[in-house]
């Protein structure tokens, strides 16, 4: 079958090969991928990877065939998955646990644009606690991960504020449900019950001093990738005692199956919008790549496979 491969070339990140169609082992499906979408996350890996390492997490398509064990989807279910790799390609074997099945009213790229991001999204804010009523702020918000917490939260009865450098995907998080947009954290009008951040550097102390006293802040990434420095006593001028979180998205007590299960009847029910900001050919991947790195996709990119 046809593949993504990584190259370990900046200019071009990955490119197509031919490799063995996956076996699937007695609890996975073979699903046949018909869109899959891109993580920022995942370039990231594409600049030193590791041998045999397969990209692609986010994929819909179809099961061609079901898990031997008898679990998971039926033949010829239109699903979504989260394998841990391997999606960008024409098939994949995927655990029936990382797999929902999709109804009519949710179209494969749709679907193909909720897993990474929409399990991130709702874990992030059950780690959080209950929402309502509460101060959220939420930096890092431009890309999929703010969309969905920002439409969430806002949905549950949050005042969220959201941190982007971009006006437009500041627009669309107000019509999502966003209090306020900020371009900077220090612009950031505290005290806030929640921080969820994901920046890192010298915007993780600036957000964790708008904290309020006794407040949580959820650390769930480092998009900056510049290491974060706290000083003990900048606790003294802002939330004095506070929980500080450290989030990782697969960490969680709930089956990533009924997670996606979740996501896909949110869509369906027209409470939760992926948003698309490109869809190309899979032989397009390089260059949608660079753009995504580059920041000029705003919103999902899906590539489709065919």
């Amino acid at each position: 079958m046809k593949a993504l491969i990584p190259t370990g070339d900046a200019a071009e990140p990955v490119a197509p090969a031919e490799v063995p169609e996956p076996v699937p082992g007695p609890g996975e499906a073979l699903v046949k991928v018909e869109a899959f979408s891109v993580n920022r996350g995942e370039t990231f890996k594409l600049e030193a990877p590791a041998p045999g390492d397969r990209p692609g997490k986010d994929i819909a398509g179809l099961v061609v065939q079901p898990a031997a064990d008898g679990t998971g989807p039926a033949g010829f279910a239109r699903v979504v998955g989260h394998p841990m790799g391997g999606g960008w390609a024409e098939f994949a074997a995927v655990p029936t646990t990382a797999l929902a099945v999709l109804p009519d009213a949710v179209s494969t790229l749709q679907a193909a644009a909720l897993p990474l991001a929409g399990l991130t999204a709702l874990r992030l804010l059950r780690a959080a606690g209950p929402v309502p009523g509460r101060r959220v702020l939420l930096t890092g918000a431009s890309g999929g991960v703010g969309h969905y917490v920002t439409e969430l939260a806002a949905a549950a009865g949050a005042e969220v504020t959201a941190v982007t450098r971009d006006a437009a995907r500041g627009a669309r998080l107000r019509e999502l449900g966003a209090a306020e947009i900020v371009h900077d954290v220090a612009d950031a009008v505290g005290p806030y019950d929640v921080v969820l951040e994901s920046t890192g550097g010298t915007a993780f102390p600036a957000a964790l001093a708008r904290l309020a006293r006794r407040g949580t802040l959820v650390w769930f990434g480092q998009a900056s990738r510049t290491p974060v420095t706290l000083d003990f006593f900048d606790f003294f001028a802002g939330p004095e005692s506070a929980v500080i979180r450290h989030f990782h998205y697969l960490d969680a007590g709930t089956p990533l199956d009924a997670d996606l299960a979740a996501l896909v009847r949110l869509t369906a029910g027209g409470r939760l919008h992926p948003e698309i900001g490109r869809v190309a050919d899979w032989a397009d991947t390089a260059a949608t790549l660079t753009d995504l790195r580059e920041r000029r996709i705003r919103g999902k990119a899906v590539l489709t496979v065919s």
